[in-house]
């Protein structure tokens, strides 16, 4: 080989070496910039009436509710998360999540504590509402701490799916949150068309039972997943509460077709169904009689990830105990 042909070659070795790392440094500046940008990123949202502002990413989260923390693991948020509440009231996470909730640290067993909130290090929470209040913690009083509060308190498909949006713009994973969106509409369509023209299936919602029978009310997310189910929640008059104690004869007086029973720590469903067919008034239910009893997580009925899975199985549920 002459030497002007060696020369030529080591020329163009060194150009495409310099090439290339010109290349390189580029694109890690891009992607610093891009970190950067983000990390400067501040956005406001309207959550239920009160002005809520994120400035960047949040870096440790606590999801107050099992319901909240399985939308972080179906977004894929989990990594975010140091800490979680009320799983005393959960049946475990979706197969499909059940990994990355599994890893999440429990906070607290029950609810949230004042106090374990406050000194667990969060910058940001993503609670169910009933966490907070006269009773449970004081939002103004966290972000005095720097926790900033982002309540889930939806009651229609449209504010659950808003709250997904919202997640998703704070964390810079829209196309994720849209696809999910699109994903549970399309599904929840899919079970709508399936009893179109059905003459809708009475319900009785059945939490517990002692001085008569705790139920949910009209304005209820529950209420809701029970209608694109093909059923009608008997109670779903009643919109001054979300939860209402009605009496065994109110109870009786609206003929259900079906019991829709909730499951969760205690007492457990089965202990239900015998306090049901053991009282003087229900037991007069035809329902009963025929034992038309069908069961939901307690999380499932929670504003959250799983409204397409939910009206799912409670549709397949009514169906079966009806046919």
């Amino acid at each position: 080989m002459n030497k002007k042909l060696i020369s030529a070659l080591l020329v163009t070795v060194v150009t495409f070496s310099a090439l290339s790392g010109c290349g390189k440094k580029e694109v890690e500046d891009n992607q610093d910039h891009s970190k950067e940008n983000v990390k400067n990123t501040t956005v406001t949202f309207d959550n239920y009436g009160r002005k809520v502002t994120v400035s960047g990413v949040p870096e440790k989260v606590l999801t107050l509710g099992p319901n909240c923390t399985e939308l972080f693991c179906a977004l894929g948020l989990d990594q975010y998360v140091i800490g979680d509440s009320l799983n005393n009231h959960s049946r475990g996470a979706l197969p499909e999540y059940k990994e990355a909730y599994d890893q999440i640290p429990e906070l607290n067993h029950s609810s949230a504590t004042r106090e374990s909130v406050e000194t667990s290090g969060a910058d940001f929470i993503y609670g169910i509402d009933w966490e907070f209040g006269d009773e449970g913690l004081d939002i103004d009083e966290l972000d005095k701490f720097g926790i900033t509060t982002y309540m889930n308190s939806a009651s229609t498909l449209d504010e659950m799916y808003q709250e997904i949006e919202d997640i998703g713009k704070i964390f810079h994973v829209e196309q994720k949150a849209e696809d999910y969106i699109k994903d549970q509409k399309e599904r929840i369509a899919a079970v709508r068309d399936k009893h179109k023209g059905q003459e809708p299936i009475k319900v009785l919602v059945y939490d517990s039972g002692n001085d008569g029978v705790f139920t949910c009310g009209g304005d209820n997310f529950e209420t809701l997943l029970i209608e694109l189910a093909g059923g009608k929640n008997i109670f779903d008059d009643q919109t001054k509460k979300q939860w209402i104690t009605v009496s065994y004869e109110e109870a009786i007086a609206r003929e259900p077709d079906v019991i829709l029973i909730h499951d969760y720590d205690s007492p457990s469903v089965e202990e239900k169904i015998d306090e049901i067919k053991n009282n003087d008034v229900l037991s007069q239910l035809e329902c009963v009689k025929k034992e038309r009893f069908a069961t939901i997580e307690l999380e499932s009925v929670l504003p959250g990830d799983r409204m397409a899975y939910t009206v799912e199985k409670i549709a397949g549920d009514f169906q079966k105990l009806i046919d």
